[in-house]
């Protein structure tokens, strides 16, 4: 499963995020469009650029809708594939953690 949806609008990621998790991962952000989300990502260890792909479509979606989409906590593993693979997050980081 790729996240645990405390409630609407947070989003809890598993640390696998695999190929498998993409399409479980879409739904569970459809499920959330409309509203605010807040993403941790703290507990993350590998991710596949499948989730990438769905992250980023997510984030772009919430911008057209003008609402939040923000990572509240990412993993150092997290962080370091979304800048190997060249995806800039910066702009998606809380406030709190960006660097």
């Amino acid at each position: 499963m790729a996240g645990k949806k405390a409630e609407k609008g947070n989003l809890k990621l598993v640390a696998v995020l695999d190929l498998n998790e993409a399409s479980v991962l879409h739904g569970q952000l459809m499920n959330a469009r409309g509203h605010d989300v807040t993403i941790d990502a703290s507990e993350v260890q590998r991710v596949g650029v499948q989730c990438v792909q769905v992250l980023m479509a997510a984030a772009k979606a919430w911008e057209e809708d003008k609402k939040t989409f923000v990572f509240e906590k990412v993993s150092d593993a997290f962080r370091k594939t979304m800048q190997l693979i060249g995806i800039n997050i910066d702009h998606l980081l809380a406030k709190e953690i960006r660097q």
